[in-house]
């Protein structure tokens, strides 16, 4: 099997990042040594060279050049399959099953990008923002086409690229997540006596805009105060601090030991795609959550037992309240079961073995 992905991270921040260092894992758990990794790198280009590059598929550091390099990879390793870590290089994917008709070719979505980009352009209207929209619109429509298998998150993913393209998902693998937790949880004494609510997530444009509204309407009315993690947060610490009751950590080495400080997560998302990582991340850590519908989106059927649902303001501060005050446990072995039997990569690697035909 050839793998196509982005440049993999050794140490991967953001939930996209993991996940594809995941997949990466599993794929290589399955296959073994067999596995040819083929990573795209990430473009400089710049000004009209970049905008005629986007309208010719070259997205994301794809280009003519990658792209036959990417097919030679595939008939020099002589394999029978192909998987695609992302909906983005659709340019690749049509390459591919052109030259290699015979080859089969699996693409992982880890959003319907067009809908993600979509909220991304709602939130703020320029030219470049409008042109990633575009460009992701032609690549992702690229992709549903060629494609033989097209592995989503969620459901409601499936909808939207049947909306779009005319064609949903083949097959639906959630979310999941290399295992964080502690061999050995800290004790009492070791931990940060101050309990607080956590907010932990990448700077993409629905967690700006939902833990912002969070920080203005929710966080001066509740009791526990909310610390937020996260790359990037700290150049928003002014606007998130100012109504007080918010302290904004910014980027940290590790999460785990946020987490394992904490009472409980938050996660005030209104928009977006495919699933939350903070979700599953949450769950690893035997933590409730306090969340949107959004938040929850592809949790559907752990929801009730994972946490509490919130819409409003009102909804937040009810149920913070409750948390706060009622018999909710700091580490709750339940949730952690529901991340062993759904989030994990044992998990993981059982449906993607599955879907690919391939017991390993």
């Amino acid at each position: 099997m050839v793998l196509i992905a982005a440049a993999l991270q050794s140490a991967p921040a953001g939930g996209r990042a993991l996940l594809s260092r995941l997949n990466h894992d599993i794929l290589a758990d399955i296959v073994g040594p067999r596995l040819v990794t083929f990573e795209v790198r990430p473009s400089r280009l710049q000004g009209w060279r970049a905008i005629k590059a986007v309208f010719s598929g070259c997205i994301d550091g794809l280009n003519d050049a990658v792209v036959a390099r990417a097919i030679h990879t595939v008939r020099e390793a002589r394999v029978a399959k192909v998987f695609v870590d992302g909906s983005n290089l659709g340019k690749v994917v049509q390459a591919i099953k052109r030259a290699c008709p015979g080859v089969e070719v699996s693409t992982f979505f880890h959003n319907c990008e067009a809908r993600f980009f979509l909220g991304s352009f709602r939130q703020s209207k320029t030219i470049r923002s409008l042109g990633v929209l575009i460009a992701n619109w032609l690549a992702e429509r690229r992709t549903v086409r060629f494609s033989d298998n097209l592995i989503c998150l969620n459901e409601r993913d499936s909808v939207q690229l049947r909306a779009l393209y005319g064609r949903g998902a083949t097959h639906i693998s959630a979310i999941a997540l290399q295992d964080r937790l502690p061999a050995v949880l800290p004790a009492d004494g070791d931990q940060d006596p101050e309990r607080y609510a956590l907010f932990v997530g990448g700077t993409f444009y629905a967690n700006r805009a939902g833990i912002a509204w969070f920080a203005e309407h929710v966080a001066p009315r509740i009791t526990i105060k909310t610390r937020v993690v996260g790359a990037g947060f700290e150049l928003l610490k002014q606007q998130l601090e100012q109504h007080g009751n918010v302290e904004v950590i910014g980027s940290v080495e590790s999460v785990a030991r946020w987490y394992l400080g904490a009472q409980f997560v938050v996660a005030p998302v209104f928009d977006g795609s495919g699933m939350k990582t903070k979700v599953a991340e949450a769950l690893m850590f035997g933590k409730t959550i306090v969340g949107t519908p959004e938040a929850f989106s592809g949790y559907e059927d752990v929801a009730i037992r994972a946490g509490l649902i919130c819409s409003t303001a009102s909804d937040f501060v009810n149920a913070i309240e409750r948390v706060t005050k009622g018999p909710v446990p700091e580490f709750n072995a339940e949730l952690r079961a529901l991340y062993e039997q759904k989030y994990s990569f044992a998990a993981a690697r059982s449906r993607l073995a599955q879907i690919l035909d391939m017991a390993g």
